[in-house]
């Protein structure tokens, strides 16, 4: 009897939970009208041409736009506090899409990577030598025993040009002045501002930004001396990246002097435009970077 007892039970149980699992709702999975394919995410660097937040102000634009104009991608743009670190994420392939110095970019090829691109304008790849107007510099000579301030030892216009013009000058680079790396390019202008050195390099685009930004401090100095022009900054890619992604990203690239809102953008690096090239269109810069390291210093290629 005390068996049948709980057979009941078990039974009135049972019908009890299959009741209950009736009132709920039943799940049925819900499918989107359309499926999209996951975003691809790409880093793009931009060597330390102005401090980051600057740089930020001037390139950020052209990466929205990127984002704007190529689905399913994801465009990141990465500053780096100075050269060294760039090099390193460079050369150590970290970022998908860069734009690197030809010196740079000549040796980004060694670590994967492929020119697609470049800044037009290659008459402004040039160095520039600045003095202040009341310094008394009026020969190259006139610098023997003194300080030359750089933005750093690997940037090529700003750094190597304008040393091999010292040299080819009646300088010894090495021994006749004190070479001071200062970390960037508007640092480089703003020793020679404040008088911390007798002379200091950089190049066009930082020049003629900081000229409009701070009329007053640069009326105190001068462009003394400048350099022959060289092949301008490169585009590089990874290799392995989609070659159609490529495609995509050069053909934005390329198209922004077409538009007014692509020339404003242009306008604010300051350049024109952006043009086609691979990796034999910088045959010229490792000719160049040979000689430098023959006659000036060494340097790793």
């Amino acid at each position: 009897m005390e068996q049948w007892k709980r057979l009941v039970l078990l039974i009135v149980v049972l019908l009890s939970i299959s009741c209950d699992k009736q009132d709920e709702p039943v799940y049925q999975p819900t499918f989107s009208k359309e499926s999209s394919a996951p975003s691809m995410e790409f880093i793009v660097g931009i060597h330390p041409l102005h401090n980051p937040q600057k740089l930020f102000e001037v390139y950020g634009p052209i990466v929205d736009l990127l984002n704007a104009k190529i689905p399913n991608a994801h465009f990141h743009l990465e500053a780096s506090r100075n050269y060294e670190e760039f090099d390193k994420k460079l050369y150590s392939g970290y970022f998908d899409f860069a734009m690197p110095n030809p010196y740079q970019t000549v040796r980004s090829m060694k670590a994967g990577y492929a020119v697609f691109g470049k800044m037009g304008d290659d008459a402004d790849f040039r160095g520039i030598i600045l003095v202040r107007k009341d310094a008394g510099i009026r020969s190259v000579a006139d610098l023997k025993g003194k300080k030359v301030s750089y933005p750093a030892i690997t940037a090529l216009a700003a750094t190597m040009m304008p040393q091999y013009y010292l040299h080819t000058h009646g300088l010894d680079v090495n021994r006749d002045i004190e070479n001071v790396y200062v970390g960037s390019q508007e640092s480089s202008i703003m020793n020679v501002y404040l008088g911390q050195v007798s002379a200091g390099a950089t190049w066009p685009v930082p020049w003629k930004a900081f000229v409009k930004e701070h009329p007053d401090k640069a009326s105190l100095l001068e462009v003394k001396w400048q350099t022959e022009a060289l092949l301008n900054n490169a585009w590089v890619v990874r290799k392995d990246v989609p070659p159609e992604m490529t495609q995509k990203v050069a053909v934005a690239l390329f198209e922004l002097n077409t538009s007014a809102e692509g020339r404003n953008m242009l306008e604010r690096l300051p350049i024109s435009r952006f043009e086609k090239a691979n990796n034999a269109t910088y045959k010229p810069v490792e000719d160049y970077l040979e000689r430098f390291s023959k006659v000036v210093r060494p340097i790793e290629r």
